[in-house]
Order: C-alpha cells, then structure tokens, then sequence
C-alpha cells in the first residue's frame, strides 16, 4: 500500500510530497519549498528516501542545485527534465539507476558526475529519451565503472560537451548516445565496450577514434557527419558493421579497417572528400554498394586477394583515383563501379579473370622484374622490366628485421624498361632493395 504525505521540514519550511512504499521506503514525488539549493533528506518520519520519482521535479525552472541523501537508490524517469535553472547535481553514492529525460533539457547544468554504483542510465527506444539530452551547457561527463549501458540519445543534443569519460565495464553504446555533441573532440572508448548503436557519435566533433577490439558490432550512420575526424582505427573484433558508419565526414584522412567482419557496407566511407588513405585487411570479401563514392581524394588504393565482390558505385566519382590494385584474381563487379575515375586498374601475374578492361577501366598486368644486377660505373645497379608505362617505387634499407626502407627513386617503364643506379651503396656494409607501386 502506498501512503501519501507532508512534510515540514525545520526553518526552511521545505515542502516534500512523498510516497511511502510497502517496504517502508520514501519516493519523493514532488517539491513546493523555496527556489534554490535542494538538498534530498536522508529519512523522512523516521523513513529512509531511497527514491525520487518521475516527474518530481519537472519543470522547477527556479531550482538552482541539488544534493542527494545517502540513501536514494534510484532516480525516475523525468524527475528533473526541464529544470532550466538547475546548475549543479549531487548523485548519490547509492543511486543505482538513473531514468529516460531525467535531466533532460537542464540547459544550464555544466557538469555531472555519475558514481560506481549506477549501473544504467536510460533505457527503451522513442523520441527525446535522453537521460541528459540537450543539456546545452553540459562540458564534463564522468560515468562511473558499474554503468554497463549508456542509454539512448544519453547525451544526445550537448553541443558544449567536451570531456567524457566512460567508465570501464560499459558494454554498450545507445543510439543518438553523443549525437550533436560537437564540441567533444576526443573519446576513448573503453574495451568493454562490444556494440555501437546507430548514430550514437553522429555529427560529434571526434577528431580521432579508435575502435577496440571488444566491439562486435557498429551500427548505422554511427560516426556519420564527423566534421572534425581525420582518422579512424576499426579492431579486430567487428563482424558487423551498418551502412554509412563513416560517410560524409569531410575531413576524413586515414582510415584502418583491421576487423574480422567480411564486408564494407553500403557508402560506409562515401562522400569522405579528403580521404587519401585505406588500409583493407584480408577477411573482406565483398565492397557493398557506393562503398567509397566521392572520395575525391584518393588516389590509390589496394584490394586483397579475399575480396570476391564489388557492388555497384562502389568507387564511383572517386575523381582523383588513379591506381588501382588487385592482389587476386578478378572478382565479380557491375560496370560502374569507377564512373567518373580516371583509374588504371592493375593485377598481378598469375592471377586470373583479367581482360583488358575492368569495369569500363583499362587493365595492365603489374610485373616488374630486376635484370643485370651488378656494378657499373662505381654503382650498384640494374634494369627494370615489366608492363608498359609502369611507374614503380624503388626503396632501400639496410636491416631487414627494423624494415626502415627509404625511398631511392620512382621509375617509368618507358617501353616497358627502365635503369636503376645506386650511386651511394658503399657506403653500407649491406643493402637491401625493393619494389612497390606509388
């Protein structure tokens, strides 16, 4: 049985409105005191307050901070959303769950602190959920080591948000979780975590992000829009990866695709202008629909001998791309996967499936070989041959094991030959040398 009640308490005639419960426990279910600082009583008539219910504050624009007693366990969905005024919260040390819109709209609340004991904040899926969304003036986050989920939208719309640190055993990551937060600049995100829902860092300020090795899985348009990201690591541990994670992040730069996952997704990296660098591991097998469409700064790329399928426009409109390399035999590929690309596509001898086209790029067969090795004219030295007009890489080093190469020269096969000479090779005791394309 529920018991409503009022209290008065002492010289600040501080009105409570409370509930009690069937376990002798107080929610406090509404506040009519004075405006201000709010400290949450640790009892009331002799009962512990172990909770503050939904709506217990709404909209208290005049509320400016608030401390909770030592025995809130809980606080309710809404309980303080639109409390303008609010600058400062306390949470409680035994404050395990934090609700949907709790703080929602708190548009001066500057900075928050969620203790070791939450273990979630927010939960469900719907519109402006968000236990802290659009708290504007939000600049610092710390969530505690218990949370193992960050609701969705949590910080959804924090556009001054930017430090966060996530606490070590959180496993996943909500949608709209960061979205908006475009002053946040940098995350780590620790190795607990194994999902990143949709959207959840869309449009966040992120200059650099890792993803480790826990995370499983990466949701849709998850890192979309990034203004401010230059380079992406992806770990090991993803297998599944949605369509745009990464498009349209204008500053996009380096990108290091080491997961186990077997494709690219639909136009994961497309509309990325100033990406010049990607590093595709073996495990892919198939690039998905527009993949890296618009990438009007990439100029070279490497596709290993795993990759069986390009879908189409997969690297359409990559207006810069002029080198393109297949390290196995010719995958399956619709005809427009380089539209508007001024490509040379190149494979390697001993492969298979090669015309002298693929889709509608010319084909040459990248088989360089070094002839007449030895010294001539006080210089280590020897002739290039190979297909037609290639340009190879010369490079140089000295200790196989350190693999320090330097770069010597670049050549074109001019006629499908071409002179090296290393005018300097005595002045190592010894000297390795190698091919590789620019």
């Amino acid at each position: 049985m529920l018991l409503a009640g009022l209290l008065i308490a002492g010289s600040l005639h501080a009105q409570w409105l409370y509930t009690t419960n069937a376990d002798n426990t107080i929610t406090i279910t509404g506040y009519t005191g004075p405006d201000g600082d709010v400290t949450i009583p640790d009892t009331i008539d002799g009962l512990p307050v172990t909770g503050i219910g939904s709506g217990a504050f709404d909209s208290n624009s005049n509320l400016s901070s608030v401390t909770m007693g030592a025995n809130v366990t809980s606080i309710g969905d809404s309980a303080f959303d639109y409390c303008t005024g609010l600058r400062s919260v306390v949470i409680g040390t035994n404050v395990t769950s934090i609700g949907q819109r709790a703080f929602f709209y708190c548009t001066n609340l500057t900075s928050i602190v969620i203790p070791d004991s939450v273990i979630s904040i927010g939960s469900g899926e719907g519109l402006f959920i968000g236990t802290f969304a659009l708290c504007k003036s939000l600049t610092n986050a710390t969530i505690g080591n218990s949370v193992t989920n960050i609701g969705h939208q949590a910080f959804d719309g924090c556009i001054s948000l930017a430090s966060v640190t996530i606490g070590t055993n959180v496993t996943s990551i909500g949608k709209y979780a960061f979205k908006g937060c475009s002053s946040l600049g940098n995350i780590t995100i620790p190795n607990s975590v194994t999902s990143i829902w949709d959207w959840a860092f869309e449009d966040a300020g992120l200059t650099s992000v890792t993803i480790p090795n826990s995370v499983t899985t990466i949701g849709i348009y998850a890192f979309d829009a990034e203004a401010s990201l230059t380079n992406v690591i992806i770990g090991t541990g993803v297998t599944n990866i949605g369509g745009w994670t990464f498009g349209r992040c204008p500053n996009l730069k380096n990108v290091t695709i080491l997961y186990g996952s077997t494709t690219i997704g639909t136009n994961d990296f497309a509309f990325c202008p100033s990406l010049t660098t990607v590093m595709i591991p073996n495990s892919i097998t198939s690039i998905l629909l527009g993949a890296f469409a618009s990438c009007t700064s990439l100029t070279s790329i490497t596709i290993p001998s795993s990759v069986t399928n390009i879908e189409l426009g997969a690297f359409s409109r990559c207006t810069s791309l002029t080198n393109v390399y297949f390290l196995g035999n010719a995958p399956s590929a619709g005809s427009s996967i380089f539209t508007n690309d001024p490509a040379t596509v190149y494979y390697m001898p001993g492969t298979t499936g090669w015309g002298t086209t693929f889709g509608d790029r010319p084909t040459v067969c990248w088989n360089p070989q070094a002839m007449n090795l030895g010294v001539q004219s006080n210089s280590f030295g020897f002739i290039i041959t190979g297909s037609s007009n290639l340009v190879i890489v010369v490079e140089a080093c000295t200790n196989l094991a350190e693999g320090a190469w330097i770069l010597l020269s670049t050549n074109t096969l001019t006629g499908g030959v071409s002179s090296f000479s290393d005018p300097n090779w005595t002045n190592y005791p010894s000297r390795f040398y190698r091919f590789r394309a620019p």
